[in-house]
């Protein structure tokens, strides 16, 4: 079962290839019941964060009415670059496969492979300049929500 529905999330990739996209799909099943899908849509949004696995979440966290992911799977046709793993890791799904991993994307030219190095290191060593600023009343945010009595946790 787990690899019809992998088998699926590869064909909408190559699907969305054609269709101007990215070369990668992905899919919530629920069920055993797909109930979302997407390729990915950077070029054609415009947006860098509209991943296959980002976009067929937000897609089912609408379906479901939640903003986790509780009891489904997701299915992915290559390996979750570290932006969409940080999603996945938010939405909690119960798992998830994928069919090609983050060499395989590398060797068709989507390295992330600069990303995995910047994570460790201290936010001003990174090659995007990262400054904390001490600002007063920085923490309000924080400081509100801790007080706030009826808060839904994520």
């Amino acid at each position: 079962m787990h690899a019809d529905f992998l088998r699926q999330a590869v064909e909408l990739a190559c699907d969305n290839v054609t269709g101007g996209g990215g070369p990668f799909g992905a899919l919530v099943v629920k069920d055993n019941r797909i109930i979302a899908s997407s390729g990915n849509r950077v070029t054609p949004n415009l947006d860098p964060t509209a991943h296959a696995e980002i976009m067929a979440i937000r897609l089912a966290c609408q379906y479901l009415g939640d903003f986790q992911l509780t009891g489904c799977i997701l299915y992915s046709s290559c390996e979750p670059c570290p932006m969409c793993l940080g999603a996945i890791y938010w939405a909690r799904p119960q798992a998830v496969y994928f069919a090609c991993n983050r060499f395989a994307a590398a060797a068709a030219g989507f390295d992330d492979s600069f990303i995995y190095d910047e994570i460790p290191k201290l936010p001003e060593e990174r090659n995007i300049a990262m400054h904390l600023i001490d600002l007063a009343g920085a923490r309000s945010p924080f400081q509100a929500w801790s007080r706030l009595e009826n808060k839904r946790r994520y």
